[in-house]
């Protein structure tokens, strides 16, 4: 029994392995497994442990599936290394999810937003990306635009908007800078999500880069969803499970689709750009998606090169692995990366610090 339980096991993880090369417009069955791959990775390494203890060849199948996912495994996990710590004239790069500052009080917290505020002041960026991005023009306390560029010391800010109610009120994403943007835009998916890409050209010292703020494709998990997903993780009596399940995996399904239409529209745009990248965003995908792929096919990951540990960026329940990004042109150089080690919201921020970039 074990022995077959093993086997589905490597099958399951060389899927996983798979879905990274394949698209899920073409095909989406594997990017399935890919979301599971860290928890295929590891039930592989304890069938290892166990055909070792018992002196058996079956052994052989698991360490030949052990060595074909490490590389994707390196994608999760890092082991820090010595290399040159972070200092002031390096140019810092923050990108967060700051679900739209708590604006509807989902922490049950009322100094959530502020506390959201004080800790991206904290990290004093150069430049800071934010998804779900809110900020009222009305004068009170959600004018984030403002409140930000003055805690910030960021006087320049790209900001585009996917939803405005009132006239004044305004959702989508924002890139704030304290060196000056030059020219900016951005990448409709032609959605009715409120999923956008913008790109925001910035001058620093002799170098211009351009910095790409991405928001893909999220879940959209209802209520319902989230209440069964927390169930069968809690391990409670989770209702209508089979209809439970067959929503969550239409869900999934749907957004695996989505997102690599707009990872498609973003790779070819970044393919005309005259200057050196920088790409920040909620992916909402793990580092073993065909989606994370195509977007690091010609760029650095800073987690990779310079994080530790599993790198975990999303603060919620499920899943609990790393879906925010900070990746670079091969021609600019991390010199070190953070994950802001608290947050008030469900995602962590994440900063790389770049030491060949002057100004």
């Amino acid at each position: 029994m074990a022995l077959w339980l093993h086997y589905f096991i490597i099958l399951a993880l060389l899927l996983a392995i798979t879905a990274k090369y394949i698209s899920p417009v073409l095909f989406w069955f594997p990017a399935f497994f890919g979301l599971a791959f860290p928890f295929l990775f590891l039930i592989n390494v304890f069938m290892i442990l166990y055909w070792l203890v018992q002196f058996k060849p079956a052994i052989i199948f698991g360490l030949i599936a052990l060595f074909l996912s490490l590389p994707t495994a390196f994608n999760f996990l890092q082991i820090s290394l010595p290399h040159k710590k972070a200092e002031a004239k390096m140019l810092k790069v923050t990108s967060y999810n700051s679900m739209l500052f708590d604006l509807y009080n989902w922490s049950h917290n009322s100094d959530s937003r502020g506390k959201i505020l004080g800790g991206l002041a904290d990290i004093k960026s150069d430049i800071l990306c934010i998804q779900e991005f809110y900020t009222s023009e009305e004068k009170g306390d959600f004018n984030n635009a403002d409140t930000l560029r003055r805690l910030m010391k960021m006087p320049y800010l790209h900001s585009e908007y996917t939803t405005t109610l009132r006239k004044f009120d305004h959702w989508g994403i924002a890139t704030f800078s304290k060196l000056p943007i030059i020219n900016q835009g951005k990448i409709i998916f032609n959605t009715k999500s409120n999923n956008i890409c913008i790109y925001s050209d910035i001058v620093a010292g002799k170098d211009t880069i351009r910095v790409y703020n991405i928001h893909l494709q999220s879940v959209s998990f209802s209520k319902n969803d989230n209440q069964f997903l927390e169930d069968v993780i809690s391990e409670k009596n989770a209702k209508n499970e089979v209809d439970n399940s067959k929503n969550i995996l239409r869900r999934l399904k749907n957004a695996f689709i989505k997102r690599t239409q707009q990872v498609e529209m973003i790779v070819t745009h970044m393919a005309t750009c005259p200057y050196f990248i920088v790409l920040c965003g909620d992916f909402n995908e793990t580092a073993a998606s065909y989606s994370y792929r195509k977007l690091a096919a010609e760029l650095e990951d800073t987690f990779v090169e310079r994080g530790t540990g599993l790198g975990r960026t999303y603060a919620g329940k499920w899943p609990q692995f790393r879906i925010d990004y900070i990746l670079h042109d091969k021609a600019l150089h991390c010199a070190d990366f953070r994950r802001n080690p608290e947050t008030f919201t469900d995602h962590f921020p994440i900063t790389a610090y770049f030491d060949n970039i002057h100004w």
